[in-house]
């Protein structure tokens, strides 16, 4: 395997991770934390991950003005120029767009990966192959791919994707995406076996992404277009500040996937976790006899069973009788929440904004 300068990665970084609140948090979100307790952050175990496939040069990361200096400690290597930040959260096609037209002017003839900050990736050299097949295929053709991940379980918090008639060995065309379903539609697309997990992870040509872009989502080609001689520049800073939160609000998958005629996906599994959520995280850390997750070097767990356990350096937990349970301690917050009605921890989260502002989120 062997590293390319003519390939460029994006990796997204600007959420905020409301599902895992108190943990993340609006001054430090989920990506740049320790979220598996292996002394790096998710974001760091991103960056790492695509090493292999181009220089430390050409990954950019893509993540709110707010977050410049959150980059900047955790990737040392990157120079500013490589720290995109959005002046306001306008979703992912705004973002895409401005950092194809950026990398454009690096390079007009590069391959692009975009990639989420905050996913697992537990088989890295599975994941590394199917990205450089990825990149064999949009890089010969005008082609949109997306890795779509062979689905385990019919999981509602997913997107789908439907495949069909296979392109060549291995690359299959998309027929159709399809937003989170109810659990019956999820049982019958994982029982059919041609639906696949949407990970959010694409894989283009500059040309074929922003020719898409100008023919499907033209409102925010022709806002951002008009920056293309200052990006790279001192001038892009201004730029952006003014023009970039005038761009619609739209998900990548609405703008772009959704409508292009081109779009094909790589089936692929290589223990892949969105990790959006405590349980996904639960469910994917080493747990002890009991089932639990502890993330604190500090607890005294009595009849403590499948619960998630985490705490400040420093703090000693003691719990009992608690069965399937997050139990999260920030200092400032502390959550005790029942795992499987985890999805309402983001309305909480909200109840807790109304109630107390901006204090504790």
């Amino acid at each position: 395997m062997h590293t390319s300068n003519t390939t460029y990665v994006a990796i997204m970084a600007g959420g905020v991770g409301s599902r895992f609140w108190p943990g993340s948090r609006e001054a430090r979100p989920k990506q740049f934390l320790d979220m598996l307790g292996v002394g790096k952050s998710l974001l760091r175990l991103t960056f790492e991950r695509f090493l292999p496939i181009c220089p430390a040069s050409n990954i950019f990361i893509v993540t709110n003005a707010a977050y410049r200096n959150l980059v900047k400690q955790q990737l040392p290597e990157l120079s500013d120029n490589q720290i995109i930040g959005e002046p306001s959260r306008n979703n992912t096609a705004p973002c895409i767009a401005y950092t194809a037209l950026k990398l454009a002017g690096l390079d007009p003839d590069a391959n692009m990966i975009v990639a989420p900050s905050d996913h697992i990736v537990l088989q890295e050299a599975a994941f590394l192959g199917k990205i450089n097949q990825a990149l064999a295929f949009a890089g010969s053709r005008e082609a949109l791919v997306t890795l779509g991940i062979q689905p385990s379980r019919p999981d509602t918090g997913y997107g789908y994707i439907q495949f069909g008639q296979a392109a060549e060995q291995g690359v299959y065309a998309v027929e159709r995406f399809t937003e989170k379903p109810d659990l019956d539609h999820a049982r019958t697309f994982v029982a059919s076996g041609q639906y696949l997990w949407n990970a959010g992870i694409f894989v283009w040509n500059l040309k074929s992404i922003l020719g898409a872009f100008q023919n499907l989502a033209p409102d925010i080609y022709q806002i951002l277009e008009k920056g293309r001689g200052l990006f790279n520049t001192s001038g892009e800073k201004d730029f952006i500040n003014q023009y970039y939160p005038t761009t619609p609000d739209i998900s990548v998958d609405f703008a772009i996937m959704e409508k292009a005629p081109n779009v094909f996906t790589i089936p692929a599994d290589f223990g892949w976790s969105d990790l959006g959520t405590w349980a996904s995280l639960h469910a994917e850390c080493p747990q002890d006899e009991n089932g639990n997750v502890v993330q604190s070097p500090t607890v005294v767990l009595q009849q403590v069973e499948n619960c998630l356990v985490r705490a400040p350096q420093g703090k000693l937990l003691v719990l009992k009788n608690l069965n399937g349970y997050i139990v999260v301690d920030e200092g400032d917050v502390l959550l005790v929440w029942p795992k499987d009605e985890e999805q309402a921890i983001k309305q909480v989260r909200s109840v807790v904004h109304t109630r107390f502002g901006e204090t504790f989120l």
